[in-house]
């Protein structure tokens, strides 16, 4: 009798190859067949995972969340990726009425005021399409390294989302930057031009901005706020005052 989802996570923390991502997609695509997805931001990483899957034609579907503010940087890497392997990327957007109703009650940039205002933009542009997106999952990849944030550090390569109901794979967990960098340029991988001015995380235009020498990973994402907070509104932390950095001087 085969095991809940739940209970077959540390089954596959046991026996998924280490540093092996395309093992790891061909081992899970067999095993959950129809049920896997892979959800793509056209950054590094998951840039080296969508190749894989499309270049070995591996049954996993892959979409993204078009949240209405990415970079343009973003949208040309997703349009020279779809002319690169010739396969279609399924696309998720908020619902209209959801963001109509915020931008004429709150403005465009109210992510800038607080952190229940970010988060209330976050679940509109990415957290509710997700769950759309996923729906029908049993196991979702991502493209999350251990090195991307302390946070991250005390993650596993197979999780149980309890939120989703599913289990989410990382499958460049254990990949340094460096790597993925190496990987990508051996490999002739689209990748975004935003990577080359210091952008490491890209996330939406308004919230993400290039990182300094020697900041974390996360640094660039929602930079106005506490580093506890850099998880899309998973975390708490203190409110700014605010002012919206893009206008105005923040304090310090």
């Amino acid at each position: 009798m085969e095991l809940p989802l739940e209970g077959q996570v540390d089954d596959l923390r046991r026996d998924l190859p280490e540093h092996a991502a395309l093992e790891t997609l061909t081992l899970l695509a067999a095993r959950f067949p129809g049920r896997t997805s892979f959800s793509t931001s056209f950054g590094l990483e998951d840039q080296i995972i969508s190749h894989l899957i499309f270049e070995h034609q591996l049954p996993i579907r892959v979409f993204t969340l078009d949240t209405g503010r990415n970079f343009q940087e973003t949208y040309s890497t997703w349009n020279k990726t779809l002319l690169r392997y010739g396969q279609p990327i399924e696309v998720f957007a908020p619902q209209t009425a959801s963001l109509e109703a915020l931008v004429a009650q709150k403005g465009p940039n109210s992510f800038y005021e607080s952190l229940e205002n970010r988060k209330e933009c976050c679940h509109i542009r990415k957290v509710e399409p997700l769950a759309r997106a996923l729906a029908g999952t049993q196991l979702w990849f991502t493209g999350i390294r251990a090195e991307q944030s302390a946070n991250r550090q005390h993650m596993h390569r197979a999780e149980w989302d309890a939120g989703h109901q599913l289990i989410k794979v990382h499958p460049l967990f254990d990949w340094t930057w460096d790597e993925c960098v190496a990987f990508a340029q051996e490999n002739g991988i689209p990748t975004n031009p935003l990577h080359q001015q210091g952008f490491v995380s890209i996330g939406c235009a308004p919230c993400t901005r290039a990182i300094k020498p020697g900041e974390d990973f996360r640094a660039g994402r929602w930079w106005w706020e506490n580093a506890d907070a850099k998880e899309c509104g998973l975390h708490d932390t203190n409110a700014h005052q605010g002012l919206d950095p893009v206008v105005e001087r923040m304090p310090g």
